[in-house]
C-alpha cells in the first residue's frame, strides 16, 4: 500500500498494519496516536524512535510474534498473519543442508532455554549458515547484553517491515 493509503486506513486497521511489523502493543498504540505521516522517512524514523523509548517488557512481547529460524511449522500456524514477511525474511533456510537446519533447531532450543525467548535475527539477506554462526556468537552472551541486541534486531525487522508494508 501507499503512504497516503496507510494513512487513511482506519485506526483498527492501521493497528492491524503495525501489529504485523512489530508485536510490541506500546510500540503498536506510540505508532497509531502519530498517524498519519507526512512522509516515508518520517514515519520510519518515529518508529524508530519510539522502539527506542520501549522497555524489555515490550521487547519480550514483540519477540513472540516471530517463529524461530527455520521453523517451518509454526510459520504456517501461529504466524499466518506474517508468514509471507517471515517466510521470505527466512527464504536462505530453504536452501540450508539438513545439517544447518539441525544444528539451527538445536541452537534455538539452547538459545530459548538459556535467556527465556526465541532467538531474534534480522533473517534479510543472510544464508542459513551466516544465522548459525550468529547464534553461535550469541549464545555465551549474558542476559543483559543479549536483550539489548535481540532489540536491536526487532528494530531492523520492524523497519524492513514497514518498508514493505508502504511500497
Amino acid at each position: 500500500m501507499t503512504l497516503e493509503q496507510l494513512n487513511g486506513l482506519a485506526v483498527s486497521e492501521l493497528r492491524q498494519s503495525f501489529t504485523q511489523c512489530c508485536g510490541a502493543t506500546a510500540w503498536v498504540n506510540a505508532m497509531v496516536q502519530y498517524a498519519p505521516f507526512t512522509s516515508v522517512e518520517m514515519l520510519l524514523q518515529l518508529a524508530d524512535n519510539l522502539w527506542q523509548q520501549t522497555a524489555p517488557a515490550d521487547w519480550l512481547e514483540a519477540f513472540t510474534h516471530h517463529p524461530k529460524i527455520g521453523d517451518v511449522a509454526s510459520l504456517q500456524k501461529k504466524f499466518a498473519n506474517t508468514a509471507h514477511w517471515a517466510a521470505g525474511e527466512q527464504s536462505a533456510v530453504a536452501e540450508a543442508t539438513t545439517q544447518v537446519i539441525e544444528a539451527l533447531a538445536k541452537g534455538n532450543t539452547l538459545y530459548e532455554e538459556k535467556f527465556g525467548f526465541i532467538f531474534i535475527v534480522c533473517a534479510t539477506g543472510k544464508s542459513a549458515g551466516e544465522m548459525l554462526q550468529l547464534l553461535q556468537e550469541r549464545l555465551p552472551n549474558d542476559l543483559t547484553t543479549e536483550l539489548k541486541i535481540a532489540m536491536q534486531e526487532q528494530q531492523k525487522i520492524t523497519r524492513l517491515r514497514l518498508q514493505k508494508l508502504v511500497s
